[in-house]
């Protein structure tokens, strides 16, 4: 059984802290707007927590274990999770339902970041009935720009009467420079971006939920006076398709990129037979890491006003890098990083039980929040 958890202070435990878990453990203890005890960080790598400490600070409320996530965790970690109200998993992918196991069995709200569709079923199906949260998909894409686009919905109703019957999604996580032939530079993990460009995509078309080729409807889009290439990828639209299927006409997700880079991209898969393996070979061994980022991120929404018009609504942001005492946040890693915290913040409201997905946030006071409000404005 759970341990008691006081109520005006509770405790948030966050397993892997790499660059997301150190993130949203600063933000956690520096921005919050709602009471928050202890921090607890959970990691098997003691140099990562050594440098996470250093990054977040607050020593007094900043705690550290040094263990492995297991079906059976070592003592430390299991009386963590007895004390932790909610549970932000910043581990890869593969380990969520064991992570996610451990919340329930201690009786936490959870949150994650992953995309992998396997392992969100088996949280889906485990957490089915349960008296706690479990919000799925939280990043940045999945993630932030679904309850971007669902925002945009509101106001369009809101303003113009009428109903939307599409919604375009769009984000690229970037360099601030890029040079041929592949006009790109990796910002953060190269890990999974070559399986992005392969696996198909969840669109609406006509209103009906459908699988289509990623890569297979390139465009360009002008935000904020630079050229994007944009394209069809897989996993950012989240549960959108299905939640929205029979009421929109034309919903999908695309990554925005530099020009030319997708061109050489099609080089490659042409090359190899649309292997994502040897995609994702080449551009590591190709394509360098570099820590000058930004993230840009658009939605829009179409449809019909009061009086039969025809009426656009969009929204594009640009987030650079964040300063913070102890150092700076890359963008990409700022801009997960406040979707997962602005989520343990609607998990500690206690309006949410069983798995919670974006369509079922409030995007006026998710958008707003101290996390999301403050990074992406």
């Amino acid at each position: 059984m759970p341990a008691s958890r006081p109520s005006s202070a509770p405790s948030i435990l966050i397993v892997g802290a790499g660059g997301i878990g150190e993130a949203v453990a600063y933000m956690l203890l520096d921005w919050a707007d709602v009471p928050v005890g202890r921090v607890i960080l959970a990691d098997a790598d003691a140099d990562r927590l050594d440098r996470a400490r250093a990054f977040v600070g607050h020593p007094t409320r900043l705690g550290t274990i040094h263990a492995p996530v297991a079906a059976e965790p070592a003592p430390d970690l299991a009386d963590a999770f007895a004390e932790a109200t909610v549970v932000l998993d910043c581990l890869p992918g593969g380990l969520a339902p064991t992570v996610a196991r451990l919340a329930l069995d201690h009786g936490c709200h959870y949150a994650n970041l992953t995309e992998y569709v396997a392992e969100t079923n088996a949280i889906t199906a485990m957490a089915e009935g349960a008296e706690t949260g479990f919000l799925l998909q939280t990043g940045l894409a999945p993630g932030v720009i679904n309850v971007l686009g669902h925002r945009l919905m509101h106001r369009f109703e809101a303003e113009f009467g009428g109903s939307v019957d599409a919604v375009a999604m769009k984000v690229g996580a970037l360099t601030r420079h890029a040079t041929g032939p592949h006009h790109y530079g990796f910002t953060w993990s190269p890990i999974g971006v070559a399986t992005e460009y392969v696996k198909p995509a969840i669109v609406l078309r006509d209103g009906e939920v459908r699988e289509v080729p990623s890569l297979s409807e390139r465009g360009r889009i002008v935000i904020d006076g630079v050229v994007y290439e944009d394209d069809l990828t897989s996993g950012g639209a989240a549960d959108m398709p299905e939640h929205f299927a029979g009421t929109l006409t034309r919903l999908d997700y695309k990554t925005l990129r530099y020009p030319g880079h997708y061109a050489w991209v099609d080089g490659i898969l042409d090359e190899t037979g649309r292997d994502p393996d040897a995609l994702q070979a080449r551009m590591e061994a190709e394509i360098p890491l570099v820590e000058d980022d930004i993230v840009v991120m658009y939605a829009a929404v179409e449809g019909t006003d009061a009086q039969g018009h025809r009426r656009r609504l969009d929204r594009g942001i640009v987030v650079r890098p964040v300063a913070t005492p102890h150092g700076r946040m890359r963008a990409i890693q700022a801009t997960t990083a406040a979707g997962l915290a602005e989520s343990a913040k609607a998990l500690l409201s206690g309006r949410h039980r069983g798995v919670v997905l974006q369509m079922d946030l409030d995007p006026e006071a998710f958008l707003n929040g101290a996390f999301v409000g403050r990074v992406y404005r």
